[in-house]
């Protein structure tokens, strides 16, 4: 049985650049890295060091927390470089990769037999336990705390996302059985959110799992916005969250024993020669994901999508959950008088001077100009336009800034993560940094409520 979700307020951006259907097998690149700052809010305790062999799901370090959760090798190779930041805190580990790469063997399982602890013991021993995350605060997923539902959005609705029913085509027996052993780590439903227009998906066809058709502007993909409409969070509940290019890693270490990051990669954006899919590993350089492709020419690349993705360069590597790298223009450009003329070439959500609604199929190729300076909140009633959750989102920015925690709980924090505010922070004419308030109001809570 399947429950149609739609949302009405949101904001769908369209742009030019979108991948073509094609997917490029890249080589193994010489470097790969794996980033605790990926893992938000987990302090890491180093366990391979500087010039140690690793293969392939070895754990490079474990979470202060829980030593359980372990975090693996993307690669069989060298350590070569442990990079440490301020207060010598951990930025990134490095690995030179193995021409010929070696597989740690976690054996084959039965996920049909497995019971919940089984499959959670199996999680934490291969690596795979960073995939799963939590709500609140939008962190690795506490294993102590059992979720009363646990979600999978397989729609992306951002700017140039990939088209998951395109990427994880035949990968259905790695899906069913990662979604399989999810059903066993709760005693409420799996849920699993589609398109409403997808004839393709391969998760239709999935058992155990409670479907979803899902439409309406981004951030209808948001697994927040998926949450709040099946089964909202309370105080004191938890649910977990899974991508579905994180689910064919879990389904293919049950089926074959070993851990494989490798991900179907959109490179999307007007900055690519030609936007397509590639298939690399998490964790990959990004010179290696971008070579001969990218028109670098005053060209941000990111790695994620624009409105919640992470600014890399070339010498920076692939975020260990992002299945997409954006390269747009980089606004480095002044408009003389730009806020006195008709605008035909920009998105807003305003009729005042721009022109976008005339043409709501119309694609942009934007640059990265935030058309206007820092200043102080203006109330103009524009955020909630574009925010579906039944949340007073200028409420909440502002509690999350003077730190009154009653008050965030109040007004739902609970129920959300930074790249729900990634639209509000778009569109803000105050061009206040919304992700990065609502990431500190949710770090707060978390120290001061655990």
């Amino acid at each position: 049985m399947s429950k149609d979700i739609r949302i009405k307020k949101g904001l769908d951006i369209k742009l030019v650049g979108e991948a073509e259907q094609v997917t490029t097998e890249l080589p193994l690149g010489s470097t790969f890295a794996v980033k605790p700052d990926d893992f938000h809010g987990v302090i890491p305790k180093i366990l391979a060091k500087e010039g140690t062999e690793v293969k392939v799901g070895q754990a490079l370090f474990h979470a202060k927390s829980d030593e359980r959760i372990l975090f693996a090798s993307p690669v069989s190779g060298k350590i070569t470089e442990i990079v440490r930041g301020a207060r010598r805190k951990v930025l990134a580990i490095k690995i030179t990769a193995d021409a010929q790469q070696e597989y740690k063997d976690f054996g084959k399982k039965d996920v049909d037999s497995m019971s919940g602890e089984e499959v959670k013991n199996h999680l934490f021993a291969s690596g795979c336990w960073p995939f799963v995350k939590q709500r609140p605060y939008d962190i690795v997923a506490n294993p102590n705390q059992a979720p009363k539902a646990i979600f999978v959005s397989a729609y992306a609705s951002a700017p140039l996302a990939a088209d998951y029913d395109y990427a994880l085509k035949g990968k259905e027996a790695e899906l069913q059985a990662a979604l399989t052993a999810l059903t066993k780590l709760t005693e409420g439903k799996v849920h699993v959110s589609v398109a409403k227009n997808s004839t393709l998906s391969p998760f239709k066809s999935m058992k155990g799992v409670e479907l979803h058709n899902v439409s309406g502007p981004h951030p209808i993909g948001n697994v927040s916005t998926q949450i709040a409409q099946i089964d909202p969070i309370n105080k004191g509940e938890v649910v977990w969250v899974v991508t579905p290019q994180d689910l064919v890693v879990i389904g293919e270490l049950l089926l074959t024993g070993k851990f494989n990051a490798k991900r179907t990669v959109a490179l999307a954006g007007s900055k690519f020669n030609k936007p397509q899919y590639v298939s690399v590993l998490a964790g990959a350089q990004i010179a290696d994901v971008v070579k001969g492709n990218l028109d670098a020419d005053n060209a941000r690349v990111v790695s994620g999508n624009i409105l919640s993705g992470l600014q890399v360069d070339e010498n920076g590597f692939l975020g260990y959950y992002d299945n997409q790298v954006t390269a747009i223009p980089e606004g480095d450009d002044y408009e003389f008088f730009g806020w006195n003329k008709p605008v035909f070439n920009k998105i807003s959500t305003s009729r005042a001077l721009t022109f976008s609604w005339l043409n709501p199929k119309k694609k942009y190729d934007l640059n990265t100009n935030t058309n206007g300076e820092h200043r102080a909140f203006v109330v103009t009633g524009s955020y909630e336009e574009v925010f579906p959750l039944d949340i007073y989102p200028l409420q909440l920015l502002k509690a999350c800034m003077y730190k009154d925690l009653d008050e965030m709980e109040g007004l739902g924090a609970y129920e959300i993560a930074p790249e729900d505010f990634a639209l509000t922070e778009f569109i803000c004419v105050s061009k206040q940094p919304h992700q990065k308030i609502i990431r500190e109001g949710l770090d707060l809570m978390r120290e001061e409520l655990g």
